[in-house]
Order: C-alpha cells, then sequence, then structure tokens
C-alpha cells in the first residue's frame, strides 16, 4: 500500500492518513486546548501531516488551535482549510461563494492560521445562488497571487465538479466516504477520477460508528452533536451495528481494531484516496496510524462489500436542515 497519495494533476501529494481537526473543537465533547495542540503534533511527527480544518469549526477557534499547533512544524505540515459555510451571528447556518467573500475568508484564515499561504483551500459548500465558475475564478485568483497553492471543493455534485474544473484545475474534492456511506461511488468518484482529481475522505470512522465503541445512544455524551444525526438514533442505530460486526469480525483475526480495518478497506478502494478521522485521542490516533501498515485480503474486502453494499447504512448522513445546503447529486440536476 502507498504511503503518500496524489491529489490532482498539479503537483500536490499528501500522506494517505491525516488528521481532521472537526473532533478537536467540541463537536463530540470537551477538549482541552493542550489536549488538541498534543494531538495534532503527534500527527505531524507520526507523518500524517495532512491537517485540515475550516474557518466554520469552532467557529474560528479550530483555525487559531491548528496554527498554534504547526507553528514550530510548519514545513512539515500540508495545511488543509475550508470556507463556504457561515454560522449566522443568530446562530442559523448560511452559504456564501461570492468572490467578495472568497477573498475575504482567505485573508482571515491566513490571519487565524498564522501562515503566509494556504496548500489547499477547499469551498466547503456550494453556493445555490452563486456560478460555481465566480466561485472558482475567484479562488484561482488566490493561487496566482501566492496565498494558496492548490483549490479543492467539498461535498459537490459531479456537474458542479465538471463546471469547476474547467474553470480552474481542482486537485481534490472532499466527501464523506466509509463502508457505511458509499453514494459517491455511483457518480462522484468516476467523474473525479476520469478528471485527475484526488479524494480526500472525511469521516472515514463513519464519525466514530465504524470504531466499535458506540453501541447506543447512552454511549454519546448529552453535548455530543451526533446525538442529532439519523444514523445514530435507536431505530437506525441497530441496523448499522450489522456494519461493525463484520468489522469486528475481521479485526479479531488480524489482531487489529475495527477501526483500523474500516481505514484500511477504504484505502484499498484507490491510491487516490487520503483519508482524515478526526480524534481527540492520541491513543486512537497512534491507531489509526497503524491503518496503514494493514492490507486486508481479497477475501476480506468482498466480505466488507457484502455486509455494507452502497445504500446499507439506515438513516440519513446529516439532519434534515444540513442536507438542504449540500450540492448532491440529486439537487444539481
Amino acid at each position: 500500500m502507498t504511503t503518500v497519495a496524489p491529489l490532482g494533476r498539479e503537483g500536490l501529494a499528501v500522506p494517505r492518513i491525516g488528521l481532521g481537526g472537526l473532533a478537536l473543537s467540541g463537536v463530540y465533547g470537551a477538549v482541552e486546548s493542550r489536549q488538541a495542540i498534543a494531538v495534532i503534533q503527534r500527527a505531524i511527527d507520526l507523518g500524517m501531516a495532512l491537517i485540515d480544518t475550516a474557518d466554520v469549526y469552532g467557529p474560528h477557534t479550530n483555525e487559531r488551535l491548528v496554527g498554534e499547533a504547526i507553528r514550530d512544524r510548519r514545513d512539515r505540515t500540508v495545511l488543509a482549510t475550508k470556507f463556504g459555510s457561515v454560522i449566522e451571528a443568530d446562530g442559523s447556518r448560511s452559504v456564501n461563494g461570492t468572490p467578495e467573500y472568497v477573498h475575504r475568508a482567505c485573508d482571515a484564515s491566513l490571519e487565524r492560521l498564522g501562515v503566509d499561504h494556504i496548500d489547499l483551500l477547499y469551498l466547503h459548500r456550494v453556493d445555490k445562488n452563486v456560478p460555481i465558475e465566480e466561485t472558482v475564478g475567484a479562488m484561482a485568483e488566490l493561487v496566482r497571487v501566492g496565498k494558496v497553492r492548490y483549490l479543492g471543493l467539498s461535498e459537490a455534485s459531479a456537474p458542479t465538479i465538471r463546471r469547476a474544473h474547467q474553470t480552474f484545475p481542482i486537485s481534490a474534492l472532499q466527501s464523506e466516504y466509509s463502508l457505511w456511506e458509499r453514494e459517491l461511488e455511483n457518480e462522484v468518484l468516476p467523474t473525479i477520477r476520469a478528471l485527475g482529481i484526488g479524494l480526500v475522505a472525511f469521516s472515514p470512522l463513519g464519525r466514530g460508528f465504524l470504531t466499535g465503541e458506540i453501541r447506543s445512544e447512552s454511549d454519546l455524551d448529552e453535548g455530543d452533536g451526533r446525538r442529532a444525526f439519523p444514523r445514530f438514533m435507536a431505530e437506525n442505530l441497530g441496523v448499522n451495528l450489522g456494519i461493525v460486526g463484520e468489522l469486528e469480525r475481521i479485526a479479531g483475526s488480524r489482531s487489529a481494531r475495527p477501526g483500523q480495518v474500516a481505514l484500511a478497506w477504504l484505502l484499498a478502494q484507490g491510491d487516490d484516496i487520503a483519508v482524515i478521522p478526526g480524534t481527540r485521542s492520541i491513543e486512537h490516533l497512534e491507531q489509526n496510524h497503524g491503518a496503514a501498515s494493514l492490507t486486508l485480503t481479497p477475501a476480506e474486502l468482498d466480505a466488507l462489500d457484502r455486509a455494507a453494499p452502497v445504500g446499507a447504512a439506515a438513516g440519513a448522513r446529516y439532519p434534515a436542515d444540513f442536507l438542504v445546503r449540500i450540492d448532491t447529486e440529486a439537487s444539481a440536476r
């Protein structure tokens, strides 16, 4: 298994296992800043140097945390952040992909991160009210002036990706992909491969579900944001444990953890895929790192495919108010 994934045809290459920053901003429960910084720094020291954040995480606090953590490790870090998802003063959410906001958001991220350039800048969500050509055109201006090195999209549909890539080369698509979320295999994955765009899979452990450590809603703290996600609700969670059962069976035969098997399955889907599992724990971080050395057999991969085919997970992957802001394949038609 390769340890580096090429993202796009523009020269970007990243570690196949990186670190997603969302979990370090309290969405799954409180975490002290010292512990969060220690997790980020340990990831870089292990070679998991693709560090992914977003301006909306916190909001804004996650970028400052990442900036502090990488200050003496910047030359070893592939720094990715996202813009476009906005939390308004009243707590409501919106999407902004206007050219003016592109520049304003980038400058604000650079200030919070304390860096002079961002390695990979994603449009976090597609603004359905702004032509994607206008948003990506403004992002391309950031590349030309040296504030950004490479461009990416997140949660974009196949038609949108094609239009964006015609405007300026897109190096990476960041979307949810795991054994319990495989819908992008239908249209999106074939599209980005035809265009030479790499994939960065977020929530590769199903927001922690595929580790086997969540057996019921009571395993989630009262303040855990996953309680609002349909797949974690009682009527769906029991069904979804069937996927975990197969992971546990294979893990037991390989002296591995279920989460490591889930990551190994994902990495086996192509050398153009990187994953960014999030964690608040150095122990879990090191377990994720160990997945890079686990190569599943064809029989094991086939067993997982049978246990978790496309559409196998019960429940929508997001609450309804999240889904309406996503440029899904259905909404793009």
